[in-house]
């Protein structure tokens, strides 16, 4: 028993039976068409993804630092005038940081946590001196945030005890290479003798200048805040959803 097709169909066959060289033109026009937009579909993936390593691969996604202090003045009456001076930002420490430290790892889209100590200083070897962004992490939560290994030129990301990690063109600056010793100084006078565990490249000239890597017990006692930390570097699944976040 034959089955019937319904009129659409018959008439679709029919057309394209007559017509075998239009329909092959037909059909490798949809078939490139389709390709091409597949592969530039993912070209374009890719360079995002591309760009989005290079400029971002080296920071965090969302950081979270303690509110800045403001002046709290009340003023007489509405015709007094005044000029008020903005107030010197100290170093402060994120508040109950542990807690938010915490409940930020248990927020959807969260990938990974890492809380950093700041804060300036000078790197010193003989009579050579450079301002310097002294950085106490914890190791494995930070290369969680920052891959730290793909960076590495010479050396390891090691900052436990008195290492510390520098930038190339720190190193360079001051003529230093694994295994060498510099004492880094805070801008109230403390200071300790640090051994060069490693040496990174992160792509940015500046970068590569100021950031020296402590652990964050001994950045604590550098910058006298101890317990303290001055912001939450987060890690995010979805970098676009980073500020509903």
């Amino acid at each position: 028993m034959s089955v019937r097709l319904p009129f659409a169909w018959m008439v679709c066959l029919r057309y394209l039976r007559e017509g075998r060289m239009q329909t092959l033109l037909i059909l490798a026009g949809v078939t490139g068409g389709v390709a091409v937009i597949i592969f530039l579909t993912t070209l374009i993936s890719q360079l995002q993804a591309s760009i989005i390593d290079k400029t971002l691969g080296s920071q965090a996604h969302i950081v979270i630092r303690p509110p800045r202090a403001e002046n709290l003045t009340t003023l007489p009456s509405d015709s007094t005038a005044a000029i008020i001076q903005p107030r010197a930002q100290r170093l402060r420490s994120v508040d109950q940081w542990a807690s938010v430290a915490r409940l930020a790892e248990e927020t959807a889209g969260v990938l990974a946590v890492s809380p950093m100590l700041s804060g300036a200083g000078f790197a010193v070897r003989a009579d050579a001196s450079q301002s310097v962004s002294l950085m106490g992490v914890d190791a494995v939560a930070f290369q969680r945030i920052v891959r730290m290994p793909k960076y590495l030129q010479s050396g390891a990301f090691d900052v436990s005890g008195t290492h510390a990690v520098i930038g190339s063109e720190l190193a360079r600056d001051l003529g230093l290479v694994v295994g060498d010793k510099l004492r880094l100084v805070t801008m109230d006078g403390r200071n300790d003798l640090f051994s060069v565990s490693g040496i990174f490249d992160i792509g940015n000239r500046d970068l590569n200048r100021r950031w020296v890597f402590t652990s964050i017990k001994v950045a604590q006692s550098l910058l006298d805040l101890p317990g303290g930390i001055t912001q939450l570097d987060l890690r995010v699944a979805d970098l676009f959803a980073a500020e509903a976040t």
